[in-house]
Protein backbone atom coordinates (compact mmCIF):
# COMPACT_ATOMS: atom_id res chain seq x y z
CA UNK A 1 0.00 0.00 0.00
CA UNK A 2 1.72 3.25 -1.24
CA UNK A 3 0.48 6.60 -1.56
CA UNK A 4 0.66 8.23 -4.87
CA UNK A 5 -0.76 10.93 -6.97
CA UNK A 6 -2.14 8.72 -9.09
CA UNK A 7 -5.81 8.04 -8.84
CA UNK A 8 -6.48 4.09 -8.78
CA UNK A 9 -9.83 3.24 -8.70
CA UNK A 10 -12.99 5.86 -8.17
CA UNK A 11 -15.45 4.41 -4.49
CA UNK A 12 -18.25 5.34 -3.34
CA UNK A 13 -18.96 5.07 0.21
CA UNK A 14 -22.45 4.70 2.02
CA UNK A 15 -22.80 6.04 5.40
CA UNK A 16 -23.45 8.36 8.46
CA UNK A 17 -20.88 11.44 8.61
CA UNK A 18 -20.49 12.89 12.35
CA UNK A 19 -19.30 15.95 14.56
CA UNK A 20 -16.39 14.84 17.17
CA UNK A 21 -16.32 16.51 19.54
CA UNK A 22 -12.96 14.70 21.64
CA UNK A 23 -12.06 15.38 25.16
CA UNK A 24 -8.14 13.58 25.81
CA UNK A 25 -7.48 13.03 29.13
CA UNK A 26 -4.78 11.81 31.02
CA UNK A 27 -6.56 9.15 32.46
CA UNK A 28 -10.38 7.44 32.97
CA UNK A 29 -12.72 9.52 35.00
CA UNK A 30 -14.07 8.32 37.73
CA UNK A 31 -18.33 7.97 37.94
CA UNK A 32 -19.72 11.38 39.42
CA UNK A 33 -16.01 13.06 39.05
CA UNK A 34 -15.61 16.71 37.32
CA UNK A 35 -12.30 16.51 35.48
CA UNK A 36 -10.53 18.61 33.17
CA UNK A 37 -9.32 17.53 29.72
CA UNK A 38 -5.76 18.27 28.39
CA UNK A 39 -7.06 19.07 24.83
CA UNK A 40 -10.01 19.35 23.05
CA UNK A 41 -10.60 18.53 19.24
CA UNK A 42 -13.72 18.73 16.91
CA UNK A 43 -13.74 16.72 13.90
CA UNK A 44 -15.78 15.26 10.93
CA UNK A 45 -16.04 11.74 12.01
CA UNK A 46 -18.04 8.98 10.93
CA UNK A 47 -17.27 5.19 10.11
CA UNK A 48 -17.66 5.67 6.45
CA UNK A 49 -16.42 8.33 5.94
CA UNK A 50 -13.18 7.96 7.77
CA UNK A 51 -12.60 5.29 5.48
CA UNK A 52 -12.66 6.99 2.82
CA UNK A 53 -10.24 9.51 4.07
CA UNK A 54 -8.03 6.85 4.64
CA UNK A 55 -8.33 5.55 0.91
CA UNK A 56 -8.05 9.20 -0.49
CA UNK A 57 -4.68 9.01 0.99
CA UNK A 58 -4.25 5.80 -0.46
CA UNK A 59 -4.99 6.84 -3.62
CA UNK A 60 -8.38 6.52 -4.73
CA UNK A 61 -10.87 8.61 -5.94
CA UNK A 62 -13.80 8.97 -3.24
CA UNK A 63 -17.41 9.73 -3.21
CA UNK A 64 -19.86 10.16 -0.02
CA UNK A 65 -22.95 8.93 -0.14
CA UNK A 66 -25.02 10.07 3.03
CA UNK A 67 -27.57 12.41 5.26
CA UNK A 68 -26.28 16.04 6.17
CA UNK A 69 -28.26 18.17 8.34
CA UNK A 70 -28.79 21.74 7.48
CA UNK A 71 -27.63 23.08 10.47
CA UNK A 72 -23.97 24.71 12.05
CA UNK A 73 -22.78 21.22 12.35
CA UNK A 74 -22.55 20.08 8.90
CA UNK A 75 -20.50 22.91 7.50
CA UNK A 76 -17.94 21.54 9.70
CA UNK A 77 -18.23 17.80 8.15
CA UNK A 78 -18.41 19.46 4.57
CA UNK A 79 -15.18 21.81 5.03
CA UNK A 80 -13.54 18.71 6.10
CA UNK A 81 -14.82 16.01 3.35
CA UNK A 82 -13.36 18.90 1.12
CA UNK A 83 -10.20 19.23 2.84
CA UNK A 84 -9.72 15.41 2.59
CA UNK A 85 -10.69 15.86 -1.15
CA UNK A 86 -14.04 13.59 -0.86
CA UNK A 87 -16.04 14.32 -3.49
CA UNK A 88 -20.37 15.18 -1.76
CA UNK A 89 -22.24 14.69 -4.79
CA UNK A 90 -24.77 12.26 -3.35
CA UNK A 91 -25.77 14.13 -0.44
CA UNK A 92 -29.24 14.00 0.87
CA UNK A 93 -30.07 17.38 2.94
CA UNK A 94 -32.88 17.54 5.67
CA UNK A 95 -34.40 20.23 6.69
CA UNK A 96 -35.61 18.61 10.33
CA UNK A 97 -32.74 16.99 12.77
CA UNK A 98 -29.47 17.95 13.60
CA UNK A 99 -25.84 16.59 12.64
CA UNK A 100 -25.18 13.34 14.73
CA UNK A 101 -22.39 13.96 17.61
CA UNK A 102 -20.06 11.65 18.96
CA UNK A 103 -18.75 12.74 22.49
CA UNK A 104 -15.74 10.61 22.77
CA UNK A 105 -13.12 10.49 25.65
CA UNK A 106 -10.08 9.51 24.76
CA UNK A 107 -7.54 8.36 27.70
CA UNK A 108 -4.07 9.33 27.06
CA UNK A 109 -2.95 6.75 29.64
CA UNK A 110 -3.57 3.87 27.41
CA UNK A 111 -4.75 5.12 23.77
CA UNK A 112 -8.78 4.01 24.98
CA UNK A 113 -11.64 5.57 23.57
CA UNK A 114 -15.55 6.17 25.02
CA UNK A 115 -18.28 7.33 23.09
CA UNK A 116 -21.20 8.63 23.44
CA UNK A 117 -22.88 9.01 20.35
CA UNK A 118 -26.29 11.27 19.94
CA UNK A 119 -28.23 11.05 16.46
CA UNK A 120 -31.32 12.98 15.49
CA UNK A 121 -31.24 12.31 11.66
CA UNK A 122 -33.41 10.34 9.55
CA UNK A 123 -31.12 8.06 7.64
CA UNK A 124 -30.39 7.35 3.81
CA UNK A 125 -33.05 6.49 1.60
CA UNK A 126 -32.82 4.02 -1.23
CA UNK A 127 -35.02 6.53 -3.45
CA UNK A 128 -31.64 8.75 -2.74
CA UNK A 129 -29.11 6.47 -3.00
CA UNK A 130 -31.10 5.03 -6.47
CA UNK A 131 -30.29 8.24 -8.09
CA UNK A 132 -26.74 8.04 -7.89
CA UNK A 133 -25.01 6.51 -11.24
CA UNK A 134 -22.99 3.54 -10.43
CA UNK A 135 -21.19 3.16 -13.58
CA UNK A 136 -18.88 5.73 -12.55
CA UNK A 137 -17.17 3.42 -9.73
CA UNK A 138 -15.23 0.52 -9.31
CA UNK A 139 -15.85 -0.45 -5.88
CA UNK A 140 -19.15 0.73 -3.02
CA UNK A 141 -18.90 0.14 0.21
CA UNK A 142 -21.66 0.61 3.00
CA UNK A 143 -22.67 0.51 6.24
CA UNK A 144 -24.68 -1.97 7.78
CA UNK A 145 -27.31 -0.32 9.45
CA UNK A 146 -30.78 1.06 8.70
CA UNK A 147 -31.41 -2.74 7.04
CA UNK A 148 -34.80 -2.09 5.28
CA UNK A 149 -33.63 0.95 3.10
CA UNK A 150 -29.66 -0.87 2.56
CA UNK A 151 -30.72 -3.98 1.30
CA UNK A 152 -33.10 -2.56 -1.25
CA UNK A 153 -29.76 -0.19 -2.00
CA UNK A 154 -27.41 -3.50 -2.11
CA UNK A 155 -30.41 -5.56 -4.78
CA UNK A 156 -30.63 -2.30 -6.80
CA UNK A 157 -26.70 -2.31 -6.87
CA UNK A 158 -26.68 -5.94 -8.29
CA UNK A 159 -29.56 -5.39 -10.53
CA UNK A 160 -27.51 -2.63 -12.23
CA UNK A 161 -24.29 -3.49 -11.76
CA UNK A 162 -23.98 -7.36 -11.38
CA UNK A 163 -20.53 -7.12 -11.98
CA UNK A 164 -19.57 -4.17 -9.44
CA UNK A 165 -17.92 -5.28 -6.10
CA UNK A 166 -19.55 -4.08 -2.80
CA UNK A 167 -18.14 -4.37 0.66
CA UNK A 168 -20.19 -4.46 4.12
CA UNK A 169 -19.18 -3.36 7.23
CA UNK A 170 -21.06 -5.41 9.89
CA UNK A 171 -20.10 -3.21 13.05
CA UNK A 172 -23.44 -3.69 15.42
CA UNK A 173 -25.74 -6.36 16.11
CA UNK A 174 -29.05 -4.50 14.54
CA UNK A 175 -32.27 -6.79 13.92
CA UNK A 176 -32.45 -8.25 10.69
CA UNK A 177 -28.87 -7.11 9.70
CA UNK A 178 -28.21 -11.16 8.07
CA UNK A 179 -30.37 -10.04 5.23
CA UNK A 180 -27.32 -7.59 4.01
CA UNK A 181 -24.76 -10.60 3.94
CA UNK A 182 -25.21 -12.48 0.63
CA UNK A 183 -25.10 -8.84 -1.51
CA UNK A 184 -21.40 -8.60 -0.92
CA UNK A 185 -18.09 -9.70 -2.05
CA UNK A 186 -16.02 -8.53 1.62
CA UNK A 187 -17.77 -8.74 4.36
CA UNK A 188 -15.80 -6.59 7.55
CA UNK A 189 -17.01 -7.67 10.68
CA UNK A 190 -16.08 -6.35 14.30
CA UNK A 191 -16.08 -7.87 17.69
CA UNK A 192 -18.25 -6.52 19.30
CA UNK A 193 -20.53 -7.53 16.62
CA UNK A 194 -18.75 -11.55 16.62
CA UNK A 195 -19.32 -11.32 20.40
CA UNK A 196 -22.70 -9.44 20.80
CA UNK A 197 -23.47 -12.55 18.85
CA UNK A 198 -22.70 -14.85 21.05
CA UNK A 199 -18.86 -15.88 19.01
CA UNK A 200 -16.12 -16.19 22.07
CA UNK A 201 -13.76 -15.75 18.70
CA UNK A 202 -13.77 -14.56 15.27
CA UNK A 203 -12.97 -18.03 13.28
CA UNK A 204 -16.17 -18.89 15.23
CA UNK A 205 -18.33 -15.99 13.72
CA UNK A 206 -16.91 -16.42 10.36
CA UNK A 207 -17.48 -20.20 10.10
CA UNK A 208 -21.33 -19.44 11.34
CA UNK A 209 -21.86 -16.43 9.02
CA UNK A 210 -20.63 -18.38 6.10
CA UNK A 211 -23.45 -19.99 5.02
CA UNK A 212 -25.68 -17.11 4.20
CA UNK A 213 -22.76 -15.42 2.30
CA UNK A 214 -20.61 -18.24 0.50
CA UNK A 215 -19.09 -16.40 -2.18
CA UNK A 216 -17.82 -13.69 0.11
CA UNK A 217 -14.56 -13.19 1.65
CA UNK A 218 -14.87 -12.62 5.16
CA UNK A 219 -13.03 -10.77 7.73
CA UNK A 220 -12.99 -10.38 11.27
CA UNK A 221 -10.81 -7.72 13.23
CA UNK A 222 -10.18 -9.13 16.66
CA UNK A 223 -8.40 -6.25 18.34
CA UNK A 224 -4.67 -7.32 20.05
CA UNK A 225 -5.03 -10.66 18.37
CA UNK A 226 -5.10 -9.34 14.91
CA UNK A 227 -7.28 -10.14 12.15
CA UNK A 228 -8.96 -13.32 10.44
CA UNK A 229 -10.43 -13.97 7.53
CA UNK A 230 -12.02 -17.10 5.79
CA UNK A 231 -12.52 -17.32 1.66
CA UNK A 232 -15.39 -18.58 -0.01
CA UNK A 233 -13.41 -22.34 -0.49
CA UNK A 234 -13.65 -22.54 3.59
CA UNK A 235 -9.76 -21.55 4.09
CA UNK A 236 -9.16 -19.91 7.33
CA UNK A 237 -6.15 -17.15 7.37
CA UNK A 238 -4.75 -15.07 10.07
CA UNK A 239 -2.11 -12.31 10.55
CA UNK A 240 -1.24 -11.22 13.99
CA UNK A 241 -1.70 -7.34 15.24
CA UNK A 242 1.10 -4.47 14.29
CA UNK A 243 2.30 -3.92 17.42
CA UNK A 244 3.06 -0.83 18.19
CA UNK A 245 5.20 0.25 21.45
CA UNK A 246 2.66 2.84 22.53
CA UNK A 247 -0.79 3.23 21.87
CA UNK A 248 -1.86 7.03 21.67
CA UNK A 249 -5.00 7.01 19.66
CA UNK A 250 -7.77 3.90 18.74
CA UNK A 251 -10.16 6.12 17.24
CA UNK A 252 -10.71 5.26 14.23
CA UNK A 253 -8.37 2.13 13.98
CA UNK A 254 -11.18 -0.08 12.87
CA UNK A 255 -12.61 2.04 9.44
CA UNK A 256 -8.39 2.26 8.42
CA UNK A 257 -8.57 -1.57 8.99
CA UNK A 258 -11.35 -1.73 6.56
CA UNK A 259 -9.73 1.07 3.93
CA UNK A 260 -6.89 -1.12 4.21
CA UNK A 261 -9.04 -4.27 3.29
CA UNK A 262 -10.33 -1.85 0.27
CA UNK A 263 -7.71 -0.58 -0.74
CA UNK A 264 -5.91 -4.14 -0.98
CA UNK A 265 -8.66 -6.12 -2.50
CA UNK A 266 -9.12 -3.43 -5.36
CA UNK A 267 -5.01 -3.94 -5.98
CA UNK A 268 -5.83 -7.70 -6.44
CA UNK A 269 -3.73 -8.78 -3.36
CA UNK A 270 -4.28 -12.61 -1.53
CA UNK A 271 -6.69 -12.13 1.62
CA UNK A 272 -3.72 -13.25 3.86
CA UNK A 273 -1.43 -9.78 2.29
CA UNK A 274 -4.59 -7.63 2.48
CA UNK A 275 -5.17 -8.69 6.36
CA UNK A 276 -1.13 -8.51 6.62
CA UNK A 277 -1.48 -5.04 5.18
CA UNK A 278 -4.13 -4.04 6.66
CA UNK A 279 -3.27 -4.59 10.43
CA UNK A 280 0.24 -2.85 9.93
CA UNK A 281 -2.16 0.61 8.57
CA UNK A 282 -4.27 0.17 11.82
CA UNK A 283 -1.04 -0.62 14.24
CA UNK A 284 0.12 2.66 12.55
CA UNK A 285 -3.44 4.49 13.19
CA UNK A 286 -2.82 3.72 16.88
CA UNK A 287 0.49 5.53 17.17
CA UNK A 288 -0.64 8.53 16.13
CA UNK A 289 -3.85 11.08 16.51
CA UNK A 290 -5.89 11.63 13.77
CA UNK A 291 -5.25 10.26 10.02
CA UNK A 292 -3.01 13.32 8.64
CA UNK A 293 0.02 11.63 7.19
CA UNK A 294 -0.84 7.85 7.42
CA UNK A 295 -0.40 6.75 4.02
CA UNK A 296 2.99 8.65 4.04
CA UNK A 297 3.95 6.97 6.96
CA UNK A 298 3.09 3.74 5.95
CA UNK A 299 4.52 4.24 2.70
CA UNK A 300 8.04 4.98 4.85
CA UNK A 301 7.81 1.42 6.49
CA UNK A 302 7.24 -0.17 3.47
CA UNK A 303 10.38 1.18 1.60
Amino acid sequence: MTHNSEIMAHILGVGIATLDIINYLDQYPAEDSEVRASAQKISRGGNVSNSLAILRQLGEQCDWCGVLADDSGSQIIRQALARDEIALCHCQIESSGTTPTSYIILNRLNGSRTIVHYRDLPELSFNHFAQCDLTRYQWVHFEGRAIDQTVQMLQHLKQQQPQLPCSLEIEKPREGIEALFPYAELLLFSRHYAEASGHKSATSLLKAVQPLAPRAQLVCAWGGDGAYAIEPKGKVFHAPAFAQSHIIDSLGAGDTFNAGMIHNCLAGHSLAVALHNSNRLAGLKCSQQGYTGLAARYQQLDG
